[in-house]
């Protein structure tokens, strides 16, 4: 659909013939609020590369999808917000990161920081847990009971 863009600015003209619409479709896209395209000092309309990313998605919408204008503008919304919510979620998992890396750098006997000692316990296996068990059912008299019943 496009040609290939360099870093400048694009007159309505150049963009309603690149793109094969009339200047007057890109004003409405204006005045509904779809398009911002800057203004020179002569008060020309001047469309950047986001612009016409966002024109693209415009026209995909409208020709590819019939999406009336109604319609474009909640996509271009919604698309928005979740840009913008992806950037929060981002910024979430790199400050989340930083503080895991930051509490595993620490020594593990940092206790005085917290409100409630914390012992550090050697990991249990579950032949431990079977051999506890056992010997917890030996000693109590449900577990002799149990013993003489079988």
């Amino acid at each position: 659909m496009a040609k290939a863009r360099s870093k400048a600015a694009y007159m309505i003209s150049a963009v309603a013939e690149q793109y094969q619409i009339h200047p007057q479709t890109l004003r409405l896209y204006e005045r509904e609020g779809l398009l911002a395209p800057s203004r020179s000092e002569g008060n020309t309309r001047l469309y950047t590369d986001e612009d016409l990313e966002r024109l693209e998605v415009i026209l995909k919408l409208t020709r590819d999808l019939g999406v009336n204008l109604a319609g474009v503008e909640i996509i271009l919304n919604m698309r928005e917000k979740m840009a913008a919510m992806q950037r929060q979620i981002e910024t979430f998992v790199v400050t989340l990161n930083q503080e895991l890396a930051s509490r595993a750098a620490r020594p593990s006997g940092d206790a005085q920081h917290s409100l409630i000692p914390v012992i550090q316990m050697a990991p249990v296996s579950s032949r431990q847990i079977e051999i506890a068990s056992r010997t917890r059912e030996q000693k109590s008299p449900r577990g002799k009971e149990r013993k003489s019943e079988r």
